[in-house]
């Protein structure tokens, strides 16, 4: 996938002052009139864009506006700065993503199986929105207003369904019980962004199967519940019982 992406194509109002002699400027064609809810959506799909084509700080609120098909002051009455409309943008990112990630573990059993879905979905999503992560690694997230904000909250929420999975494994004694599933969620999602940092920067490419399973294989490995001699001992037993009713039903 290109680091810079492809901007959505998007239908421009036709040049009316083509084969004219007067020398007047174009003459806009009038945007069609939609709800409010299909308005704000149409900006949001023109910002998203525009923001990965460009950046935050080169982004023009005009060149959205023409996008949609209305004049800069409509995208005001919508959102009061570029900013909002930049945090709107990766609020409406995030709420796709919710939806996506409860329907695939819905599929999934066992805890190591879904750990690994979510450490392979989120290096996907890496991968295939470099310009949002940027957006939102590089430019919102190292805003002061960032832990006070929805979009702060929505992260908390993204990232809860590693550490509700980390629970769950506990809880079904495949995990160790002394572990800190918030510890293990900054390891998992600090390390990701660490590591990817060079691709995000446009250089080289992302495996995201390689390194899912690597993360997942050294995670897993480190927090499956230890055998203890206890454990041992029981573990003989039971085989023990086993064998016994083998060899009776044999006999």
């Amino acid at each position: 996938m290109s680091r810079i992406g492809t901007r959505r194509q998007t239908r421009r109002p036709a040049d009316r002052s083509a084969g004219r002699s007067d020398g007047r400027a174009p003459v806009r064609e009038p945007a069609p009139r939609v709800g409010r809810e299909q308005r704000v959506l149409d900006i949001l799909q023109a910002a998203r864009a525009e923001f990965c084509a460009k950046g935050y700080e080169q982004a023009l609120v005009s060149e959205i506006a023409a996008q949609v098909g209305v004049v800069e002051g409509t995208v005001y009455k919508y959102f009061a700065t570029k900013r909002e409309l930049l945090l709107k943008v990766l609020e409406h990112w995030y709420e796709e993503m919710f939806g996506d990630y409860a329907r695939d573990l819905a599929g999934v059993e066992g805890s190591r199986q879904r750990l690994q879905l979510l450490i392979w979905r989120h290096l996907r999503t890496v991968r295939d929105y470099p310009q949002l992560c940027q957006l939102m690694f590089f430019e919102f997230r190292a805003d002061r207003a960032y832990r006070g904000s929805e979009l702060y909250a929505m992260n908390r929420r993204y990232t809860r369904f590693l550490t509700d999975v980390i629970e769950e494994g506990i809880a079904a004694g495949e995990f160790r019980d002394d572990l800190e599933p918030a510890l293990l969620r900054d390891l998992v999602y600090g390390g990701i962004e660490h590591h990817a940092a060079r691709y995000l920067g446009g250089e080289g490419e992302l495996d995201i199967d390689r390194i899912a399973r690597s993360i997942a294989d050294v995670l897993c490995d480190g927090i499956v519940r230890r055998r203890t001699s206890e454990t041992l001992r029981m573990e003989a037993q039971r085989l023990i019982a086993l064998a016994e009713q083998i060899d009776k039903k044999s006999s």
